[in-house]
């Protein structure tokens, strides 16, 4: 009798056992479908955070449209006709294009918000000098002279890439004589949107070595302002009342500096430094509809293309530095970290603490996690990201601590929860500062996190043995 009770006691100890290996699977099995589960509304969250960044890019489209776009400034460039044989032996018309010997280009950028709806768009307002020369020499050397038909219908041209930036009429002062400006440029020049002027034989050999120009205009845009090198050298000095500056292109500045007061720029850049000519020939067999206009030398057989001005072109962005989707999107990005972390202490919880979380609370608990990220999106909007943050993990976290004190009837392991995942927010907030670094501080953490679990882990009785 005492034999069989002994068996039976035995058998019993041993169906708990596996009762509550099985029961520990299936919780583990269920958590992580938990886990897969709360991803769905995150994904969800990725594509608002998409969204509203179409739409602040959609009004800054729309208030560039209305005000001005990005600002491209090609030339001076003197177009003139002449006269080639081709391998017939005709004579046919082409047209000649010539850049200036100097090239110097100075001005004042400044830049000012305006509000469409939630977002604010930059946009500016310059004065610029463009002065220089061209060289009588380059005009001999393509022996020109002296038939006067061969120059007749020179024009002078400067490409504006949005014409509706011009804001006053502009000036030409052409070996100290006054021009006037015209809207759009001689479909033979090396631009496609501009102003032009015509030059007539007497002006343009006024002076037997060096003609000397001047123009000053007055130009808004948006988002950048750029510049082409044709000078043989040429020199843009900058200055500007915007704070955080953006220099590309071809060439970065010689000479910079950036304050809370704005910036200054220059830059040199030389005749070496670019992969064109100073006299580009035109051919008349090109297809003007191409933007890229194809200027073939018929003398030398090769051609040029204007693609490799375009591509010469530096400058500078004049942005606000509009970062909260871009760091939405990396938070967001560490959602499945908070997720896993977050229901692995609450796991680790009810094994150290005997304490029941239902399927449901877990699941509530990653709705209230996937939230912070709504939150984080729309308060970024009016408030910006970092203070956004704070506000939205805060609540997140006492939203969770407070849920977790009611489940658990513990308040000293609730506050650690919160605490806990307070730090979890915290380090977050650190790498999406970082740029250079992230990786390697997130690969630290992750490790140490991971060494945090199996150290816990390792004190769970998975086999329930006595």
């Amino acid at each position: 009798m005492d034999e069989q009770t002994a068996k039976n006691q035995k058998e019993n100890g041993t169906r708990k056992s596996l009762n509550k290996q099985d029961s520990l699977v299936l919780k583990i099995v269920l958590i992580a479908f938990l886990i897969l589960l709360s991803f769905i509304p995150m994904s969800m969250i990725r594509g608002l955070i998409n969204e509203r960044e179409m739409t602040a890019d959609a009004a800054a489209q729309e208030v560039q449209q209305k005000w001005s776009k990005s600002q491209t400034l090609i030339g001076p460039i003197l177009t003139i006709p002449y006269f080639y044989q081709n391998e017939k032996g005709e004579n046919k018309k082409g047209y000649i294009n010539y850049l200036p010997e100097q090239l110097n280009i100075t001005g004042d950028v400044n830049t000012q918000e305006l509000k469409r709806g939630l977002y604010e768009i930059i946009v500016y307002n310059s004065t610029l000098e463009i002065t220089g020369t061209f060289s009588a020499r380059d005009l001999k050397e393509s022996n020109l002279f002296p038939n006067d038909k061969l120059i007749e219908g020179a024009t002078i041209n400067l490409g504006i890439s949005d014409l509706r930036g011009i804001n006053e009429q502009i000036s030409l002062e052409w070996d100290n004589r006054k021009l006037n400006f015209t809207p759009g440029v001689d479909p033979h020049s090396l631009v496609v949107s501009g102003i032009s002027s015509k030059i007539t034989p007497q002006q343009l050999f006024a002076n037997d070595s060096i003609v000397h120009f001047t123009i000053k205009l007055k130009l808004k845009g948006s988002e950048s302002i750029q510049f082409t090198p044709l000078g043989r050298t040429t020199k843009v000095a900058i200055r500007s009342n915007c704070q955080t500056p953006s220099f590309n292109g071809a060439f970065l500045p010689t000479e910079r500096e950036v304050s809370p007061e704005g910036f200054t720029s220059k830059w040199e850049v030389l005749e070496f430094n670019r992969n064109y000519s100073q006299i580009l020939k035109e051919s008349p067999y090109r297809a003007t509809t191409n933007a890229y206009r194809d200027i073939t030398d018929d003398n030398l057989g090769f051609q040029y293309t204007n693609y490799a001005i375009t591509e010469s072109t530096f400058g500078v962005d004049l942005l606000f530095p509009v970062d909260q989707y871009q760091k939405s999107t990396r938070s967001a990005k560490y959602a499945f970290l908070i997720i896993i972390l977050t229901f692995v202490v609450s796991f680790f919880v009810e094994i150290f603490q005997k304490k029941n979380i239902h399927p449901v609370q877990y699941l509530l608990v990653g709705l209230a996690l996937c939230l912070f990220y709504t939150l984080l999106v729309s308060t970024s909007e009016h408030i910006g990201f970092t203070p956004a943050y704070i506000i939205s993990a805060l609540m997140t976290t006492l939203l969770i601590t407070f849920y977790m004190i009611g489940i658990l009837k513990i308040k000293k392991t609730a506050l650690t929860i919160g605490g806990l995942l307070a730090c979890l927010y915290a380090y977050i907030f650190f790498l999406i500062q970082l740029e250079t670094y992230a990786l390697l501080v997130g690969s630290i953490g992750l490790f140490v996190i991971l060494a945090i679990i199996m150290y816990f882990s390792q004190k769970i009785n998975w086999y329930n043995n006595q």
